[in-house]
């Protein structure tokens, strides 16, 4: 019997590159997009030229019948529970807090955190019934530590993800489930390369490892997370970073 695995937000960015090396690592991949067929379609053929199987699902990460519809679909495709969940879907929006608007917060809210927590919940029951000893791993952000200012929402949400990382790993324990988070630091994708330009030169001048990472520099240590070689790590945050949020202000550096 293989080995499934079913990541969110797979259609571009730090997402396509966790499904294709799951493929690579021999996993059968289900992986959820929102309206995006163009690039679930890129996302499918990576992965066929990895020489694996995976499939798409236009899914909305925090609608609970959505979820729950997707797990189902899933398993069938599967032919079996899953065995690793990746929650990597998730929106950012730029405001400052006094011109932050509602719709917006409830937005991010809705993707990155309640859409961590409903995949999570309808993945591990499906754990549970077919008595697998499964691996979760959510993906964080340096947003998990500090205050990032013009992203109130987006860092309330990630804060959420880690803490919801801890309880969620407590519970699920017993049942063998384990339940990590992964948190970024300065990833260079489309995304941050489209919001600054110049992204890899200033933010590879203030990390540690004078670089910014790349999509592939996380799915080594996902991978590791979802593995047996992680078998006894469960409630941790890894932060994939270059050092960046661990150093502190230092007023004396030149």
């Amino acid at each position: 019997m293989g080995r499934h695995a079913i990541i969110t937000g797979g259609s571009s960015g730090i997402g396509r590159h966790l499904v294709t090396a799951f493929v690579a690592a021999g996993y059968d991949v289900a992986f959820t997009h929102f309206r995006e067929e163009a690039g679930a379609a890129e996302t499918i053929a990576e992965a066929a030229a990895a020489g694996g199987r995976a499939r798409a699902f236009d899914s909305d990460v925090g609608e609970e019948a959505a979820v729950a519809r997707l797990m189902d679909e899933a398993a069938e495709w599967f032919g079996d529970a899953p065995d690793v969940l990746v929650n990597n879907a998730g929106i950012q929006t730029w405001s400052p807090l006094l011109e932050l608007t509602q719709a917006r917060w409830d937005a991010v809210l809705r993707t990155n955190l309640t859409g961590c927590f409903l995949n999570t919940r309808e993945a591990a029951k499906r754990m549970v019934s077919a008595g697998k000893r499964g691996a979760i791993v959510n993906i964080g952000s340096g947003c998990n530590k500090l205050a990032f200012p013009g992203l109130v929402d987006y860092t309330a949400s990630k804060g959420g993800v880690e803490q919801f990382t801890k309880v969620a790993a407590v519970e699920l324990g017993p049942h063998g489930i384990r339940v990590n988070c992964v948190a970024p630091g300065a990833i260079e994708t489309e995304r941050t390369k489209a919001e600054a330009p110049d992204y890899a030169e200033t933010w590879g001048r203030v990390t540690p490892l004078r670089r910014v990472g790349t999509p592939a520099d996380i799915a080594g240590p996902v991978l590791f997370l979802a593995g047996a070689n992680a078998g006894f790590v469960t409630g941790q945050t890894i932060w994939v970073d270059g050092g960046v949020f661990t150093q502190a202000f230092w007023p004396y550096q030149s």
